[in-house]
Parts: structure tokens; C-alpha cells; sequence
């Protein structure tokens, strides 16, 4: 019953929000958050269905900081790890937990990311437009998102909640994942 109704939230809920999302600008955003938060609810509410050590952390390019001379989007070992982003606690979360991870600069190369990667669970952090659309495209793949935060704007320097990261790869299954 729960993965039909996800399938119904994704399918045929998400795109009637977008609708009125058109028509509401300044209530889209929200619509997209309460998508993701009810993907994440009906996910949480099936823990044993979804376990799995086959787990892709797909970021966003614009958790990088921008000014930084060094580009992580064909190969996020280039990072220096200087600590200047959240970019090298990201890259040791998924050394602790082997987890495959990538960095995507838009939803082609995340769904082409996806497909070549073929992972069982996905970890997604974006902002609510590409974190919803990505749910939705990679369904019935389940995919918990976490909302990046935007303190200087949309796609420039962005955050993450690391606690929110290790919490769903800790939901999934990865035995390593520690919430701190």
C-alpha cells in the first residue's frame, strides 16, 4: 500500500502541485518541500524494504565554493580538502561508509549518473526544484533527499545538514554511518 501511495504522491500529486506551484510562485518552493518530506516519510515508514550497502550520495556542484580554484565535477578526488565547504566531510562520510559518491552540475548529468551507477538507494542533496524533480525521475528508486541551504542564494556556496546526510545513509543500511 505504501509504495503505491508513494507512487501516487510522485506521479500524479507532484506534477498537480507543480501546476498550482505555476500559479502560486511563492508557495512552489514549499510545495517541492512538502514532496520531498512526505517522499522521506513514506521511505522512513518501510525501514526494512529499503536496506541496502548499495548507496549513491549525489551532490550538487554548488556546495563547492565558488571562488575555489579547484573543480570537483569530473572527479570529486581533486578536492584539496581545505575545509573552506562541506565538500571534504562529504567525501570522508562516504569513505566511512564506502558509499559511491558524485558531484552533478544539473538533472542530465544526475539521471546519467544514476543509470551508469545503477544503485540499489540514493542519498540526494539539492535544492527543493532539483531534489523533487530528481525523486520523482528516479522513482521507484528510493531516494531520500535533503534539502540543501542557500545563505548566499540559489547554486552559490550552498550548505548541507551533515547530520541529515548520515542519518539517511544510516537508514538505508550503511553499518559505519555515526550521527554526530
Amino acid at each position: 500500500m505504501k509504495r503505491f501511495l508513494r507512487g501516487f504522491v510522485l506521479k500524479v500529486l507532484y506534477p498537480l502541485f507543480m501546476l498550482i506551484g505555476a500559479f502560486l510562485k511563492g508557495r512552489k518552493e514549499q510545495l517541492q518541500r512538502y514532496i520531498i518530506d512526505l517522499n522521506n516519510w513514506l521511505i522512513k515508514s518501510e525501514p526494512s524494504r529499503y536496506r541496502t550497502k548499495r548507496i549513491l550520495l549525489l551532490l550538487p556542484h554548488c556546495l563547492q565554493i565558488t571562488d575555489c580554484d579547484v573543480r570537483i565535477t569530473n572527479d570529486i578526488n581533486n578536492c584539496k580538502r581545505c575545509g573552506r565547504c562541506e565538500i571534504k566531510d562529504l567525501i570522508q562520510i562516504a569513505t566511512d561508509n564506502d558509499l559511491k559518491l558524485f558531484v552533478a552540475t544539473g538533472g542530465n548529468l544526475a539521471r546519467r549518473i544514476v543509470s551508469d551507477m545503477r544503485p540499489e538507494a540514493i542519498v540526494a542533496v539539492a535544492c527543493e526544484r532539483d531534489l523533487s524533480s530528481g525523486i520523482v525521475d528516479s522513482y521507484p528508486l528510493p531516494v531520500m533527499g535533503v534539502p540543501n541551504e542557500r545563505p548566499c542564494g540559489p547554486c552559490r556556496n550552498t550548505r548541507v545538514d551533515l547530520k541529515r546526510v548520515r542519518e539517511a545513509i544510516e537508514f538505508f543500511g550503511a553499518d559505519k554511518a555515526e550521527v554526530r
